[in-house]
């Protein structure tokens, strides 16, 4: 690589398939090999690196911010009681803080396409890197059926009497065409919902500090929610103090679902310009994001709204079930349902989005290490992967599903088997970022040389590691 190139960090590797096939489990081979590989002739066109440091930057929050904040957190309240969640979502906020800085030092030193499968492929088997493209791409193709229905139950809280199918079909269409547009299109649309999701939560955010500090219709209120009916809720079992742990511990997972997107950042890795700049800020402000966002709103939350609260299990997917409206309805403000289900629309729309763009770059880091069918491979003169797209989004029409009884049981199948996708892509992560400090460790390179390089390492890797893999989580 020329110097210009280690400077800017604009070369094309990110696009490369990676040549020697040789190197897959060894986790000696060298880096360098990579970054020279070439893309077979006639089977694949580069993918172009249009994603700027703004896009990247909200990708890495937009995919974060979703349901399992806007609405799964009330059942986390009502499970865990204030205290209990809070905890909860901050500790898991430490995993996902460490997976994001051991994959930030292989995603900008090695940016490359489906940069998951790459990485497990590489150091540690290639095996493990196909288990987990393939769990990981159906994991956000059966996503996609999700949250094209999710959008229907939020329209029909205006237009109750409209069939739901109707919206999986429109959105469908428009999510699927959106994502054969160049990948800037796809990166200013992701950076417009998610400035609308970080929006939203500040103003909650601000909306608590003044109603917890007198502004509503019932005055001071404190940590009243604390004392009555208690921070730490009990739950399952009859024993009040084990209870209250096992609340806290039931939570644990709920939390990792709503942190699920995180990782996303190292999949657009490898169509963002200057990678080894823009990945390292992204990563960075990874965690500042978690206290904020997550923390923040779990904290306010529970001082507003009691965990016995009975709307905070109502069963919607409306505005209806949100914590954010319980606060604003035991405030006395009236006007915020409406408002908060339109958020909760372009909520579902963004990971709709997301959830076909991950799934298509996923395929793509497939086919390239032979994972998955060549085809996968080919892309428009815009760079955009054709093949991969229409065959993630035609998964979405599996949610249509839905217009039956049985159809909808055998959905809810499929989401449940990928309800634990995240938790072991978090941990394969971890593994192959173990692997990848051998292969830096079997070159006599020091990781003072990497383009990025993270407190705290190993240990944090080692940290996930464990503490994922433990029967407990």
């Amino acid at each position: 690589m020329s110097d210009m190139e280690e400077k800017t960090g604009t070369t094309d590797v990110a696009a490369k398939p990676f040549g020697d096939e040789s190197l897959g489990s060894g986790v000696a081979a060298s880096l360098d090999d990579v970054e020279k590989a070439s893309p077979e002739v006639g089977t694949t066109v580069e993918l172009k690196r249009r994603l700027q440091s703004r896009h990247l930057q909200m990708i890495a929050i937009g995919g974060t911010i979703g349901t399992g904040l806007f609405i799964g957190s009330g059942g986390a309240l009502n499970t865990a009681g204030p205290a209990g969640a809070l905890i909860a979502y901050a500790f898991v906020g430490t995993l996902v803080y460490s997976v994001m800085v051991a994959l930030g030092e292989m995603a900008t030193y090695i940016p490359v396409t489906g940069a998951f499968t790459a990485y497990a492929s590489r150091f540690v088997d290639p095996s493990l890197g196909f288990a987990m493209g393939w769990i990981y791409w159906f994991s956000w193709a059966i996503t996609f059926a999700l949250e094209l229905t999710a959008s229907g139950l939020i329209i029909q809280y205006w237009a109750p009497n409209l069939n739901i199918g109707i919206f999986i079909g429109v959105f469908w269409l428009v999510m699927s065409a959106l994502n054969f547009l160049p990948v800037n299109f796809y990166g200013e649309v992701e950076f417009y919902f998610a400035s609308i999701k970080v929006l939203t939560v500040i103003g909650f955010i601000i909306f608590g500090i003044c109603i917890d500090a007198g502004a509503g219709q019932h005055g001071y209120l404190g940590f009243h929610t604390w004392g009555k009916p208690g921070a730490f809720a009990p739950y399952l079992v009859e024993n009040v103090a084990v209870a209250k742990f096992v609340g806290f511990w039931a939570v644990l997972i709920q939390a990792g679902f709503s942190y699920q997107g995180t990782e996303l950042v190292g999949i657009a890795a490898g169509e963002t310009a200057n990678p080894r700049k823009t990945v390292p800020a992204a990563i960075k402000k990874t965690f500042y994001r978690i206290l904020l966002f997550f923390v923040g709103s779990i904290f306010f939350i529970g001082l507003l709204v009691p965990y016995d609260n009975p709307d905070l299990l109502n069963g919607t997917t409306s505005a209806a079930s949100s914590p954010f409206v319980i606060a604003a309805e035991l405030a006395g403000v009236k006007t915020l349902p409406g408002l908060i289900n339109a958020v909760l629309l372009c909520v579902v729309l963004s990971a709709a989005n997301s959830n076909v763009y991950s799934g298509s770059r996923v395929l793509v880091g497939l086919a390239q290490v032979g994972s998955a069918p060549k085809i996968f491979t080919r892309t428009t003169t815009t760079g955009v992967p054709y093949v991969a797209v229409a065959f993630t989004a035609a998964f979405g029409l599996l949610g249509f599903m839905n217009e039956s009884a049985n159809g909808g049981q055998v959905f809810d199948w499929f989401v449940n088997i990928t309800g634990v996708a995240g938790f072991i892509v978090w941990t394969c992560i971890g593994i192959s970022h173990i692997g990848f400090m051998r292969a830096l460790s079997a070159r006599g390179q020091s990781r003072d040389t990497l383009p990025y390089k993270a407190m705290g390492q190993p240990w944090f890797t080692w940290y996930v590691r464990l503490l994922i893999t433990s029967p407990s989580m």
